[in-house]
């Protein structure tokens, strides 16, 4: 017997749900979750997939690219113009770390709360 599994559901801790809900819902054009309330907000993607932000007492946003506080996981988007995304995101408060591995092809940002995550050329 074959069991298939189907992704429903990422979650992120973080120290401010809504706050970091409303910056993905930004940067994806998501919808926001009904079930959202001030512990936990979320956001519904294609297919049902929810990406949910829970607040954590003391979060220790990761260390990236030290592994001191690990990343434990990221996001990798795709996008037509690195540079175009790039720039939209830090306005809506991202941050740039200063290691950079490879430019040309990808660009690593961290969200309001300290996640990693990827911008890829498409």
């Amino acid at each position: 017997m074959s069991v298939q599994l189907k992704l429903r559901a990422i979650t992120l801790d973080c120290p401010d749900p809504e706050a970091l809900a409303a910056f993905y819902q930004q940067a994806t054009g998501l919808d926001p979750h009904p079930g959202s309330h001030g512990e936990f907000a979320g956001l519904t993607g294609e297919g049902g997939l929810l990406i949910g932000f829970q607040r954590v007492a003391d979060h220790r946003a990761p260390s990236w690219p030290d592994q001191t506080v690990p990343q434990q996981l990221h996001f990798c988007f795709g996008v037509a113009d690195l540079d175009e995304a790039e720039s939209h995101l830090l306005e809506l408060g991202a941050g740039k770390p200063d290691h950079q591995p490879d430019e040309d092809r990808y660009r690593v940002l961290t969200d309001p709360a300290g996640h990693p995550f990827c911008l890829t050329a498409n």
